[in-house]
């Protein structure tokens, strides 16, 4: 997206709007780079608690729970490091002109999807028809 738009005060993407018009696209660029911040805020104030942690509790229990604590913090970013690679495509595609259209079909994804996932390469459609097939290759082995 070469040239940056300056969204109106509490713009929402609109049905009534071509899909996928200048504001649309940075209405979710900027969405999009929000969620970026706030996993690189997370993942710091991970960092920071894990230096201030001791884990030189003297209770059992209390270092058993510190433990776990730090064991879902831990999966917790690691499933967000994984997501950042999702965001930087949506940002990708976002530049290149392809957001916003399913990778399979070319259909447009929809606002209200995109706007609850925006980082959604399929439409709802494909999606379903998507598990479907991953829930049938399952249940096969």
């Amino acid at each position: 997206m070469k040239d940056k738009v300056s969204l109106p005060q509490g713009y929402e993407p609109s049905e009534e709007e071509a899909f996928m018009s200048p504001f649309q696209k940075e209405y979710f660029r900027q969405k999009i780079l929000r969620w970026k911040d706030e996993i690189f805020q997370g993942s710091a104030e991970t960092l920071f608690n894990l230096k201030e942690e001791n884990l030189q509790e003297p209770d059992l229990n209390d270092r058993a729970s510190l433990e776990l604590d730090r064991s879902l913090e831990l999966r917790t970013r690691d499933r967000e490091r994984k997501l950042l690679n999702k965001i930087e495509a949506a940002l990708k595609r976002i530049e290149d002109g392809t957001y916003g259209f399913c990778e399979e079909t070319g259909e447009p994804i929809g606002l209200k999807r995109l706007d609850a996932r925006p980082i959604a390469t399929l439409s709802i459609t494909a999606q379903e028809k998507h598990e479907l097939k991953e829930k049938t290759y399952r249940e096969e082995n």
